[in-house]
């Protein structure tokens, strides 16, 4: 089978990595890839945004299947366009990418369909959002309703607060068009985790659960980022609590979409807040998760490219999967400044360290020039490792990402703690 795969993070580099371990993929392309995925995919140089110059470089070579990564693309629309050409692609529609698209419309849908998330009401009018967050009471959570790569969901624990996010979003237009509605939602107390699943129609697969650390420092402390780390499983969503969820959300979920006209195939993210009255949906995405990816592909056992290639057909082929009882942990290694302004073109040194069989190494942000690995975004590489245990594959991440090092770097010494009581 011939990929391609789209994007240039973390998510896309761990994806090639894993399909390329399978014996369905013989070639491998990335657009536009990056310096960890250029050994092991070609890196095309179109942009994830240009769905056209995309779809006619698929179909010109002949790719057997497209797999995309990020979710603006998505929410796009290039499913539809592929399709629309005769172009095999894994990935949802851009009506069912709505779910992530658009906040509104994913809580519209969870009222709908009784799927249990936070009370929340939906704005254009910045006057209206702060009556009623007020009325709400503190804290309480201010979210730009598009796309807003991760860091459109504000905490607000006073009005003061609470007024300047929404002047952020609405009035300031930090996140752009994404802020042409505010979601002003009840907060929700307890632990986060994500449940990944591979879903088609009403069929689906759990993927590895996982936890990530949003904030950029140790504590939880400091803005929010992309992702400073995850870990899998996560052992707050497992056994009970798992079956719960998939009762109680995804179940509900999937028996009512097609009723509302959405055909859903594809990975969908579940972002989950775990706490004494049971789970609830923070956010849904329609792609796999970036960092949780990380440390998803490693504890996957099966044919990536048979499962994902089935999945884009309309079926769910549960003889490529196979999940590995080992746990898995990645650290991302950011650069000075991240999640604000950050220099790029620093050299990177220490990714041809043996670091040994259970570490792998998915940069984000990098480039290449010519023998030389550079910074190129601000979570420039994840370090991801398994053990039998978690507490084993975290000491054997953070073993490995001392060895690498760039003018700057930065890297949360507390992933997995949630998990893992202290020594």
């Amino acid at each position: 089978m011939k990929i391609l795969v789209i994007g240039s993070g973390g998510r896309e580099h761990a994806l090639c990595w894993k399909l390329q371990q399978g014996p369905s993929a013989h070639h491998l392309w990335c657009a536009p890839g990056n310096g960890g995925t250029a050994p092991i995919a070609q890196n095309i140089p179109i942009a994830a945004s240009d769905i056209r110059a995309l779809a006619d470089f698929a179909a010109s070579n002949a790719a057997d299947l497209t797999v995309v990564g990020p979710e603006a693309p998505l929410c796009e629309g290039i499913v539809d366009a592929f399709i629309a050409r005769g172009l095999r692609i894994f990935g949802p529609g851009r009506n069912a990418a709505r779910l992530e698209g658009s906040k509104a419309f994913s809580k519209e849908v969870m009222d709908r369909l009784r799927v249990p998330t936070a009370r929340s009401a939906t704005f254009t009018d910045p006057a209206a959002a702060r009556k009623f967050g007020r009325q709400l009471g503190f804290p309480h959570v201010v979210k730009a309703d598009g796309l807003a790569a991760g860091k459109g969901a504000i905490i607000a624990t006073d009005p003061a607060a609470a007024d300047a996010a929404i002047r952020q979003i609405m009035e300031e237009r930090a996140f752009g068009k994404a802020g042409d509605q505010v979601v002003i939602e009840e907060f929700l107390d307890g632990e986060e985790a994500s449940l990944q699943l591979l879903v088609c129609g009403r069929d689906w697969i759990v993927l590895p659960t996982s936890q990530d650390h949003k904030r950029v420092g140790d504590g939880d402390t400091g803005p929010n980022t992309g992702g400073m780390g995850a870990y899998s499983p996560a052992p707050i969503l497992e056994g009970p609590a798992l079956a719960d969820a998939e009762n109680r959300i995804v179940r509900p979920l999937l028996d009512g979409l097609p009723t509302l006209g959405i055909d859903y195939r594809g990975v969908l993210y579940i972002g989950l807040m775990i706490g004494r009255h049971g789970p609830k949906v923070l956010e849904f995405n329609c792609r796999f998760g970036d960092p949780e990816t990380q440390v998803l592909m490693p504890r996957i056992d099966g044919d990536l490219a048979a499962l994902l290639s089935a999945c884009a057909d309309g079926h769910l082929d549960r003889s490529a999967f196979a999940l590995s009882p080992r746990s898995a942990l990645c650290i991302v290694a950011a650069a000075p400044g991240y999640p604000g302004d950050y220099p790029t073109g620093q050299p990177i040194a220490g990714l041809d360290a043996n670091l040994g069989p259970d570490v792998a190494i998915f940069h984000a942000g990098t480039r290449r020039d010519g023998d030389t690995t550079l910074t190129a975004g601000g979570r420039v590489l994840a370090v991801s490792a398994t053990g039998q245990t978690l507490r084993a594959a975290r000491d054997t991440a953070y073993a490995a990402i001392a060895n690498i090092h760039f003018p700057g770097i930065h890297y949360r010494s507390d992933i997995g703690s949630r998990a893992l009581p202290a020594r």
